[in-house]
């Protein structure tokens, strides 16, 4: 397969579908456990936002993967070490993302093995993880506006 163009409407509507579930974590009452675990919904919404915003960030990745460097990734775990290779994310954040690949795997397959304590630290401690990869994917998209069908 080779490179063709990144679509700017996917990376744009991504990106602030991201956002949109950076906010919904951030609504949520994440000022102590107790606080956290009050309401079963407030658990039930952190996981769904949690694993959409890691499932938008690693189909952004893919995009990216598969248009703007012309290879297959089939695998959320491809996603990672296919930008870390290419040199679009560097050591830290193809690690975080490879680490969000594999939590989300475990939202969707091993959901009965994820605790509310680990769901919530994952709220309080590593969403801005997400923010950071994303914005790094969007800085080499715009560093390299020949791969992109338009502006990010």
């Amino acid at each position: 397969m080779s490179p063709g163009k990144v679509s700017a409407a996917v990376v744009v509507q991504k990106s602030a579908l991201i956002d949109d579930m950076l906010e919904g974590v951030a609504g949520l009452p994440l000022a102590s456990l107790e606080e956290f675990t009050a309401d079963a919904r407030t658990v039930a919404a952190a996981e769904s936002y949690v694993r959409r915003a890691l499932e938008i960030l690693l189909d952004l990745g893919r995009h990216v993967v598969v248009k703007g460097l012309g290879k297959t990734a089939l695998e959320y775990k491809d996603v990672p070490r296919a930008l870390r290779a290419a040199g679009i994310l560097n050591e830290v954040d193809g690690a975080a993302l490879l680490e969000m690949a594999g939590y989300r795997n475990r939202l969707v397959h091993f959901y009965d093995e994820v605790t509310t304590p680990e769901l919530y630290e994952i709220c309080v401690r590593r969403m801005d993880d997400v923010r950071r990869v994303r914005d790094a994917l969007l800085a080499w998209l715009r560093e390299h506006a020949q791969s992109v069908d338009g502006d990010v």
